[in-house]
């Protein structure tokens, strides 16, 4: 016997994900133009750093806004799931972007410490436009705040936006340090503070990735626990083939096979049991779409013969 439970609202909650995204998508594009003019007329490598990681953040919203799109999509006899899964390869297409950026921005930093050459850098044109940017990665932080708790993809978006937000304040203090005391190596020196910044959140978005398409236990959930929920309920006399995995984050999936004694089976309580285990996995668990399949006593060795 099965049971399935799907939670309402995925749509409205798309929607406004990809209203969110189209906010910061715009704030980022602006930020981009007023970085890349500024970078040019102060002779700055921080902030041309910084403007590359906005113009890549610009390119990974746009990848967002089309993964939610298509995870909108409804399920289809090809796609049961429907394409949640989306959001995990625009997540996936992120954090790649993220760790290429930070390769360049390492290897620009330290030509610029070994030859500096005869570089001069605007520090006051410099300091203007990292404040700009700082205030604007800030709204766009405040917008995504609450999405990028429930979608894997808005949280890439939100990472990069937050390491954007890091990163102007770098340069603001490069900024300083070159207009109170001339000493130009500070751009360089911030360079490689964003290329290592970056890097490890980077890391723990492709570690999240991997951990959903490897179809891994939810962080946070514990098969025992549910484990041990199950069988405490009444007419439950074991539990086997518990699987727990997520379709993208905020969307886990639960099935098992649950053995129930032989009365509740003849005595119609049967159904009673697999509202209770529902029930249960929506209530604690937070599980909305789950899968259990009751079971005689005898049908286990049956199966297992099988």
């Amino acid at each position: 016997m099965h049971d399935h439970a799907s939670g309402s609202g995925g749509g409205v909650r798309g929607a406004s994900d990809r209203r969110l995204l189209a906010t910061s998508l715009a704030i980022t594009s602006v930020v981009l133009v007023v970085q890349v003019v500024g970078a040019v007329l102060s002779g700055s490598l921080a902030l041309l750093a910084d403007a590359a990681h906005m113009f890549t953040d610009a390119a990974a919203l746009v990848i967002a806004l089309v993964a939610t799109a298509v995870a909108a999509r409804p399920a289809d006899d090809r796609r049961t799931y429907g394409y949640q899964r989306a959001e995990v390869f625009g997540a996936l297409a992120n954090g790649v972007i993220l760790i290429a950026l930070s390769a360049w921005v390492a290897v620009e930093g330290v030509q610029r410490l070994i030859d500096p050459g005869e570089v001069e850098v605007a520090g006051g044109l410099m300091l203007v436009v990292a404040v700009v940017g700082l205030l604007a990665n800030a709204v766009a932080m405040w917008l995504l705040s609450s999405a990028q708790k429930r979608s894997i993809n808005v949280r890439g978006a939100y990472l990069e936006v937050l390491g954007d937000l890091i990163g102007s304040a770098i340069v603001i203090v490069a900024a300083v340090v070159i207009v109170t005391t001339g000493w130009m190596q500070a751009d360089a020196i911030a360079s490689l503070a964003i290329a290592a910044m970056i890097i490890p959140r980077a890391v723990g978005l492709l570690r999240e990735v991997g951990s959903v398409l490897a179809e891994s236990a939810p962080k946070g959930t514990h098969v025992r626990e549910i484990r041990e929920h199950i069988l405490a309920t009444p007419g439950v006399v074991a539990v086997h083939d518990v699987h727990v995995w997520q379709l993208t984050r905020g969307a886990p999936v639960f099935s098992a096979h649950v053995v129930v004694d032989d009365d509740a089976m003849r005595d119609g309580r049967a159904a009673g049991i697999l509202r209770t285990l529902q029930s249960c996995l929506s209530d604690h668990f937070d599980v909305e779409h789950s899968t259990f399949q009751l079971e005689p006593a005898g049908h286990v060795e049956h199966d297992a013969h099988a």
